[in-house]
């Protein structure tokens, strides 16, 4: 049995190969796990048992693949779980700042942190004057959700 005079092991291997090769381009453990379970398929392709067993070598493919791709998303969602710290504007969460602008209960004011005016509005609906400190509890598209930092520390 081969494939453009191929032996089956050398036709897994290279479905192997290719698989990973094109895991480096599109990182989603999927064709890993493929590239492993053709790559171990190969290997024991060689074996008499299922040498020439078209199905067996298919079943064994599809068992190792599965069990590949569960295993490596499980690793994957350990490793990408720990993405570090927040970026962007949600790495403001727990800052404070100064009020530039009067905040209005329902309406938005201005609030400068670290350099930066950012848009904002106060968690309780209330007044917050300019020059008051506060401390950013969220964001809530592209406004700041704020609460003066006494406030704040008296309510932790």
């Amino acid at each position: 049995m081969s494939l453009f005079g191929l032996e089956p092991w050398a036709v897994w291997l290279i479905i192997g190969i290719i698989s990973v090769i094109i895991e480096i381009f599109d990182p989603a453990f999927f064709f890993l796990a493929l590239g492993v379970g053709a790559i171990a398929t190969s290997l024991l392709s060689l074996t008499p048992f299922i040498r020439n067993s078209l199905f067996g070598q298919l079943l064994i493919f599809a068992v190792l693949s599965f069990a590949a791709f569960l295993l490596m998303r499980k690793l994957g969602k350990k490793v990408l779980a720990d993405s570090g710290a927040e970026t962007n504007v949600y790495a403001l969460k727990g800052k404070t700042g100064v009020v530039t602008q009067k905040i209005y209960p329902q309406s938005r004011g201005r609030v400068k942190i670290g350099g930066e005016e950012w848009s904002a509005i106060c968690e309780d609906e209330s007044e917050i004057e300019v020059d008051s400190r506060v401390v950013v509890l969220g964001i809530d598209g592209n406004k700041l959700i704020v609460k003066e930092e006494e406030a704040a520390s008296t309510q932790l």
